[in-house]
């Protein structure tokens, strides 16, 4: 039997129903037997039953979450990891857990106290938007986006198979890692860049605000993002993000010499290398994106 029949059968609970929940539940309409939707407001669920992202919804996850087979984590990262702790009181168990927090090693040590009726299994989608909530939901993030896939070393081969199935059900592409490697890479690809733009928007005088382009808004727009979420994403990879930043810092330093001593062919050939770099990395991950 292929293992999307198997995925059809399956009932799904999405504990979180903001943007990466919502989306999430949009994509996999139509593509399990049943959609579980789990949330603490109560306006929200009754948004996503009224868009048809879920079958059904409840703030309380115990009412729901034992008719699932499939739990997946959509809520921030600290709350990911008290849900770990919680999921036995709701679950009478077996279930695969999946998560889609943007850091993994604290969460997979988490996964990784659940009893052994649970089968864990970390992931994280690299997309989203700067905007949170369900009213912003979109299915269409998901498609061509780079999904990590991370296993535990008690993760089963059939927690694998729906892993994968369910990334590519939302037209998503699976990418297996392991924890660190996951860590040290989205401290550069994601986390970073969010703080780049944060101290940006923060340093640019208000006075400049006449000025502002598309330059400015594209270099800040992650700047946008929730600060609750984002503080839980970079005190969950303190070490990581903090040897990203010494790497950028002595990066800014070169750039910085450059411009103040005047040197334009040297500045010419550091911005070319850092223009073939950025090149370099879109076509490695397969996009088109100039």
């Amino acid at each position: 039997m292929k293992r999307e029949d198997d995925f059809a059968r399956s009932s799904v609970a999405i504990i979180g129903l903001g943007l990466m929940g919502g989306s999430l539940g949009m994509a996999l309409r139509g593509h399990c037997k049943r959609l579980l939707g789990i949330d603490r407001d109560p306006r929200v669920l009754e948004l996503a039953l009224a868009r048809g992202v879920v079958d059904a919804g409840h703030t309380d996850p115990g009412v729901l979450l034992p008719q699932a087979n499939i739990i997946i984590l959509a809520v921030p990262v600290c709350a990911i990891l008290e849900m770990l702790q919680q999921i036995p009181a709701f679950h009478p168990g077996p279930a695969i857990v999946l998560d889609v927090g943007s850091t993994k090693s604290q969460i997979l040590h988490a996964m990784n106290e659940l009893p052994p009726k649970f089968d864990p299994i970390g992931g994280h989608p690299m997309c989203g938007k700067e905007t949170s909530g369900l009213e912003h939901a979109d299915p269409s993030i998901y498609q061509e986006a780079p999904f990590a896939l991370i296993a535990l070393k008690r993760t089963s081969p059939e927690a694998r198979s729906v892993a994968e199935t369910l990334v590519q059900t939302i037209g998503a592409s699976p990418i297996w890692l392991d924890p660190k490697t996951h860590d040290t890479w989205v401290a550069f690809t994601s986390q970073l860049p969010y703080l780049l733009a944060i101290a940006l928007a923060e340093a640019t005088p208000l006075e400049a605000a006449s000025l502002v382009g598309p330059g400015f808004l594209g270099a800040t727009r992650l700047a946008g993002s929730s600060p609750e979420m984002m503080a839980d994403i970079l005190v969950t990879n303190q070490v990581k993000v903090v040897e990203a930043l010494k790497q950028f810092q002595l990066k800014l330093d070169v750039f910085g010499r450059a411009v103040q001593e005047g040197n334009r062919d040297l500045l010419i050939a550091q911005l070319e290398t850092a223009y073939q770099q950025r090149k370099t990395l879109i076509r490695e991950r397969g996009s088109d994106e100039a």
